[in-house]
């Protein structure tokens, strides 16, 4: 037991290392953009903020936390050979790929990019730079990619899980153009974790030997250092609630994870298939990101208004819809006796009794449930319901891929829809105009 006080004073030294080094403050910094961001695109299309952006990077510190202490233990045992050149190149990697997608902030591309390069340059083993360019080839060359990979899959299996668990707290409703021009309703789903890990790596000497051999095992003493690194998880869906679209993604991860955590390991034994190894980690994170982009294409939008009542987008957490228990996919059928069909429709049914309100709501089965509530000053015109769009004027969102730049320039792909003259209501009462902190202006 002589090797736990001098590891205990590593780990110290770890820690100490990680808080100094400035690529964690990196990744919190962007989750917290990329949450801000998400904030101003709901303000612009529904007036209202539907969550705390500080909310969210607070859970999104602390899932990643979680990853990165279950994962840190796991290459602890596995002695995942990382040095800082490794460190570095990951995050340039890492940050090379945001310039084409947001969504390339992940350990799995940058890993898999280093490890396709990898290949590429011992192939041509001939090549010999010198400079600034040689130390980078050297760098590169010298990788311990099984590891990385392998390190890759078990970050995949954490994000799985938190994709499970915290998915549905951080969808963002949003509205968007359907296939034949016509507004339809959706949800954004953005998962962004800063993982603060500590990695095993050989030395010299001056460290105390394990009471175990690592299956990475490049040496008789080790120290620990700290790698910093981001995992994402990006995903919209205008077919599916939310709740579905989670289940079926973090069941694609973990597949996903256990397919790259196979071929990682074979690649310790047999060096050739690192590079298909590397392959899996980009191309088949893509791979599931295509299929999902296919599958929403051949399902029919499921936010759309049906043919008696109004579709429920979404909820404000705190408002009195979410107290009565209106939950998103469901239909406003009745207020206050009056079947309702327009946004304006429920706004003169609710004007009906402006300090009480019944209503019909029928579920996702389409069994009726009956809800009543006081009416308070300065609540919400709508209860806090977002309904799905009518295709009246709205600003809409455009997909189209977002940069790194586009986070932290705050930049939003919001239009503004023009109504057609065949899409034009008959004359209704003009609905209330709501401003960004709730309150009705007449």
């Amino acid at each position: 037991m002589e090797w736990v006080w001098p590891w205990l004073t590593t780990l110290g030294e770890a820690l100490l290392q990680l808080f100094i080094q400035p690529f964690y403050y990196m990744a919190v910094i962007l989750i917290a953009l990329i949450y801000h961001r998400q904030l101003l695109q709901e303000r612009r299309l529904f007036l209202v903020r539907m969550q705390s952006s500080i909310t969210q990077t607070i859970r999104a510190v602390l899932g990643g936390i979680v990853i990165g202490v279950m994962v840190s233990i796991v290459s602890l045992f596995l002695g995942t050979y990382v040095t800082m050149g490794a460190v570095i190149s990951i995050w340039i990697a890492a940050l090379v790929l945001s310039l084409i997608r947001i969504r390339y902030l992940c350990f799995a591309y940058a890993a898999g990019t280093l490890g396709i390069l990898q290949f590429a340059l011992n192939m041509a083993s001939s090549w010999q730079p010198t400079g600034v360019l040689g130390q980078v080839v050297e760098t590169i060359r010298a990788l311990d990619m099984p590891a990385l990979l392998v390190l890759a899959a078990f970050l995949h299996f954490g994000e799985a899980v938190l994709v499970r668990m915290q998915g549905v707290s951080m969808a963002s409703p949003l509205l968007i153009e359907g296939k034949r021009g016509k507004l339809v309703g959706g949800y954004q789903i953005q998962l962004f974790w800063a993982i603060p890990l500590l990695i095993l790596v050989p030395t010299t000497g001056g460290m105390a030997g394990l009471a175990w051999t690592p299956l990475f095992n490049a040496g008789q003493s080790y120290t620990l250092v700290a790698l910093p690194l981001l995992l994402g998880f990006s995903e919209s869906t205008q077919s599916m609630m939310p709740g579905r679209k989670i289940q079926l993604s973090s069941k694609r991860l973990l597949l996903y994870s256990l397919a790259l955590l196979v071929f990682s390991l074979l690649a310790v034994w047999w060096s050739p298939l690192m590079v298909i190894a590397a392959i899996i980690a980009f191309a088949g994170h893509e791979l599931l990101v295509g299929y999902s982009a296919l599958e929403e294409q051949q399902l029919s939008p499921a936010f759309v208004h049906p043919q008696h009542g109004l579709k429920v987008l979404s909820v404000i957490p705190g408002s009195p819809a979410a107290e009565l228990g209106i939950e998103a996919g469901e239909t406003l059928y009745k207020v206050n006796g009056v079947l309702v069909h327009s946004p304006e429709e429920l706004h003169k049914a609710l004007r009906m009794n402006p300090a009480f309100c019944k209503l019909e709501v029928r579920n996702h089965q389409g069994e009726s449930k009956f809800m009543q509530r006081a009416i308070y000053e300065g609540e919400h015109h709508q209860l806090g319901v977002i309904l799905a769009p009518d295709n009246q004027e709205a600003w809409a969102v455009q997909l189209r891929p977002v940069t790194i730049f586009h986070i932290i320039t705050l930049r939003l792909f919001t239009h503004r829809k023009e109504r057609r003259m065949d899409e034009a209501p008959l004359a209704l009462p003009a609905p209330p105009v709501v401003s960004e902190k709730g309150s009705v202006e007449m």
